[in-house]
């Protein structure tokens, strides 16, 4: 057993944590629909902003992270773009404003605002619901997959086993990481469900201290074991540097030999090509504003669109360097001590297992705890976070808008106890079905995300588009979305035979351009099909959430009925602002890597960008936040 006695009092004191936290603030909760959901619109930006920066702090993408650092050097800063990352500067410069602006509970519910109350906002209401839902159900299940591959090395199955009194083959091998993660998906299933936002937030301030703490002590911990010459005698040519060519330009040969069948099988080696699609897909992904999960929840539930601009720009100040000192002090521990790291898995080498087995090794009992406590709080943080979302989804755009619109409180109450339950189990049976975090990542960045963009972007910068091409654009997108899914993940030969320049495992990036294009030509049929939005629905969004684009019909009969309204002439103001805040938001996740890998030159060189970057927002986006 890994664990020592003190690392499960630790353990213990943190379940308690939790536990109070969903109990004291269970009153509170039950006040309100906007009490439970959204805290009340009373949560300070930045303590919002810190629970949404925890929430992204978890074991999946932490693992995943940790395995591209070690893989790839400073040249995986640019890899989780996938997601993609910068999509919180584009939040941070214009469009956490212009949500906040609706004050509505939902996303679904922000349908509305744009397209009114007929046929078609209804349809496109439907169909918001159903993506949030799975969204949610993929992100939960990526959680869930995640913990489990994260603790069966510190409980080996054969000591639980045995403890328990059961047979060592009472399950399966491949299913035991999800037999693992049902514990701790209770605990987030009981704060969530019990207390709400509110409870939520306090839980994501505890873990976030904790996480900060365990995150300086790892990498502390790795600047003292691995020197700079250490770590260059053992890292291949390229890997200490962020700037890459035509192609990746690492080879492992000679160091850790392996490593090169794993970036074969990423599909990473033709960088160039793969950043272009990722950078494209990205940017059209940020413009669409923010999907349906816990991330728009913590917009929504600011104070005021100024406080939602300044949460969004605090999660990138507070999550990276913290976040990516740990990162790198482990991935680094892994190279100088490779030999020593238990990475078979079935009899395969794991890397996602790089992560566990370095804690395993070289961090010390108690410490050891706390590190084990803060990242089960991160999944215990981002499960609950999406499944408070989820939630909203189900009880405000189904339940009270279909099935019992007079609901009591305490009915709404009852609704939102058995819907978390029931998203819990479902989530579960899902990641049952999946049995790695890459499978899940597959899914949810390249089929879901891309079958979001065009509907998404058409919304916010096109007057003539309606209900019904909102919801033609959505559904032709997540058909097309899940086939190339499939296709990722069940027949991915059909593609790389046809086309042998896609590799294998991203089949489903190359081919978003498919998904975006059908899902295009299902908004524009279906705008051009069925009669404009009324102009009284697109008079009053155009009035309250003041976005850029094609709105001139709009702006011209809002200037008759107020001649003094002026229109939002920020375009320009904002996408540079947006690429400025890129290139910040890019060297506070190098500043920390610089740090633990001691290169001192580039820390001074990633400083000055930074300070750059700060003071030029401080003027043209801080000072200017009222005008957005």
């Amino acid at each position: 057993m890994i664990l020592q006695g003190l690392d499960f009092v630790v353990i213990a004191i943190y379940v308690a944590i939790i536990v109070f936290i969903g109990i004291y603030f269970k009153r509170r909760a039950q006040q309100s629909k906007s009490e439970y959901l959204l805290g009340g619109n009373k949560l300070p930006w930045y303590m919002l902003g810190l629970s949404d920066a925890s929430g992204m702090f978890d074991i999946s993408g932490t693992m995943w992270l940790v395995t591209l650092s070690f893989v790839y050097g400073l040249k995986s800063i640019w890899i989780p773009w996938l997601w993609p990352t910068f999509n919180q500067i584009f939040l941070m410069m214009f469009l956490s404003a212009w949500l906040r602006r609706s004050n509505v509970t939902t996303g679904a519910e922000w349908i509305q605002t744009r397209f009114g109350r007929g046929r078609g906002s209804k349809i496109s209401h439907a169909v918001v619901v159903v993506f949030a839902l799975l969204i949610g159900l993929s992100m939960l299940a990526y959680g869930f997959v995640g913990l489990g591959k994260f603790l069966m090395l510190f409980l080996p199955w054969n000591v639980v086993s045995a403890a328990l009194g059961v047979s060592v083959n009472a399950i399966p091998a491949e299913y035991i990481p999800h037999v693992y993660g049902i514990f701790f998906t209770l605990l987030a299933t009981f704060y969530a469900i019990l207390g709400g936002m509110v409870s939520i937030v306090w839980a994501d301030v505890v873990q976030y201290a904790i996480m900060t703490v365990s995150s300086i002590l790892i990498g502390i911990i790795a600047m003292n074991k691995v020197s700079p010459e250490l770590l260059a005698q053992l890292t291949p040519e390229g890997w200490n540097s962020p700037f890459f060519s035509h192609f990746l330009d690492i080879d492992w040969s000679g160091k850790i030999a392996e490593v090169n069948m794993k970036i074969k099988e990423d599909g990473y080696s033709l960088f160039s090509l793969f950043f272009g699609f990722m950078f494209t897909k990205g940017v059209l992904s940020s413009l669409a504003g923010p999907a349906p999960t816990y991330d728009m929840q913590k917009i929504l539930a600011t104070k005021s669109p100024s406080e939602a601009l300044k949460m969004s720009g605090s999660v990138s100040v507070i999550l990276n360097p913290v976040r990516y000192f740990m990162i790198t002090g482990f991935a680094i521990l892994g190279i100088a001590f490779y030999s020593d790291l238990n990475l078979l898995v079935d009899g395969n080498i794991d890397f996602e297992q790089i992560l566990p087995s370095a804690m395993a090794q070289f961090v010390p009992a108690g410490l050891l705890g706390l590190l084990l406590v803060g990242l089960l709080a991160a999944f215990v943080s981002t499960f609950a976070g999406t499944l408070n979302a989820a939630q909203a989804y189900i009880s405000n755009d189904i339940y009270l808008k279909y099935i019992n619109p007079r609901a009591s409180e305490k009915q709404v109450q009852r609704c939102n106890y058995t819907v978390g339950i029931s998203v819990v189990i479902f989530s579960t049976l899902f990641g049952l079905a999946l049995k790695n975090i890459n499978e899940i990542l597959v899914i949810v960045t390249s089929a879901f995300y891309a079958s979001y963009m065009a509907s998404n972007i058409l919304k916010w910068y096109w007057w003539r588009f309606n209900g019904a091409g909102y919801f033609w654009g959505m559904l032709t997108g997540i058909i097309s979305g899940l086939f190339v899914g499939y296709v990722q993940l069940f027949s991915p030969e059909t593609v790389t035979h046809a086309l042998p320049f896609v590799p294998q495992g991203l089949i489903s990036l190359y081919l978003f351009p498919l998904t975006l294009v059908v899902s295009l030509i299902g908004c524009i049929v279906g705008t051009y099909a069925t009669a404009p939005t009324d102009d009284a629905t697109l008079m009053k969004f155009y009035r309250e959430v003041r976005p850029w684009g094609l709105w001139q019909p709009i702006y011209e009969k809002v200037k008759v009925e107020q001649p003094d309204f002026r229109k939002n002439t920020r375009f320009w103001k904002d996408m540079a602002n947006v690429a400025v805040g890129i290139v910040t938001q890019t060297s506070l996740v190098v500043l920390p890597i610089f740090v633990v890998v001691r290169n001192f030159a580039g820390v001074c060189a990633t400083l000055a960008i930074i300070a750059a970057g700060a003071l030029t927002l401080k003027f043209t986006w801080w000072n200017k936040l009222e005008e957005i």
